[in-house]
């Protein structure tokens, strides 16, 4: 299967096609494809939806995926590689965690927002005429938006997931209590047991019980396992330094990181990180 790489940190683009299919292949890279108009399916890990006009696709790296174009179709592609994301700031890859978190996603338009979706064709509409015109701090100008956009997916993804997370409970106080140590995972206080049972007026003694009977782990042990997903993130789409990620996510020092990562996952957050950077210069080699 061919393997489409990516040279420049981002990139846009504008193609119109009638031809059926484009035929599969995947990426190493990330890409946003927003259908002005036309008609067809989409196909994304051999799951199938018809898409139209005003649609937005967020395609991982490593995705299977093709198109079949029923009719005339005018495409606008937006691909960014880990390279673009780490020149971006903390607070910014921290909007993007619902991404990262949560992209089993199946296929089909990402945009759950209805308000969002007038505002995405706005900023469409506004890249492509800084990409037809070229004029003074166009570069600039794109890559502001295509940020914007990107925050806007990492929404819409955040949303999604917490629509499936509401169905998926049959008690909304999982849901309730997973989504308040998210939005706390990066203040170790709040994410104590004690403080926990008083944000849900429950025994401090009866917490963790409680959160384990709601979930099927235990309270400390979720916690753990979802900063270690972050920690993840951290090492393949930033340059943060080891000791700055502990910091971060509230590891008392490096130390403690590398001995929590190596036991949930079997090697150093350095290494990591380097088999995480040569397996993108394997794709980009191939």
């Amino acid at each position: 299967m061919k393997i489409e790489n990516l040279f420049e940190p981002f990139e846009i683009e504008y193609v119109e096609l009638n031809e059926c299919p484009v035929v599969a292949h995947k990426h190493n890279f990330f890409e946003l494809v927003y259908i002005i108009e036309g008609t067809g399916v989409q196909c994304i890990n051999k799951n199938k939806m018809p898409y139209a006009a005003e649609k937005l696709f967020l395609l991982m790296p490593q995705d299977c995926h093709s198109f079949e174009v029923k009719t005339t179709t005018k495409f606008f592609f937006i691909r960014f590689n880990d390279v673009y994301l780490k020149k971006q700031n903390r607070d910014w890859i921290e909007k993007l965690e619902f991404i990262f978190q949560n992209n089993t996603h199946l296929p089909g338009c990402i945009l759950a927002n209805r308000t969002d979706k007038p505002f995405v064709k706005s900023m469409v509409e506004a890249l492509i005429r800084e990409h037809i015109n070229l004029q003074m701090y166009n570069r600039e100008l794109v890559m502001q938006i295509v940020n914007t956009l990107i925050t806007i997916v990492a929404r819409n993804i955040a949303l999604t997931a917490t629509q499936k997370d509401i169905s998926r409970n049959t008690e909304n106080a999982s849901f309730e209590m997973l989504t308040y140590i998210h939005q706390h995972i990066y203040a170790p206080e709040q994410l104590k047991a004690e403080k926990i049972a008083s944000q849900f007026n429950i025994s401090p003694t009866y917490i963790s019980e409680y959160f384990r009977k709601l979930t099927g782990e235990s309270l400390q042990q979720y916690i753990i396992n979802y900063k270690i997903k972050l920690v993840e993130t951290r090492l393949q789409y930033s340059n943060l330094r080891i000791n700055e990620i502990a910091f971060e996510l509230g590891f008392s020092d490096e130390s403690h990181l590398t001995k929590t990562f190596k036991k949930q996952k079997g090697m150093s957050p350095s290494d990591f990180r380097k088999q995480s950077n040569r397996k993108e210069a394997g794709l980009l080699s191939a």
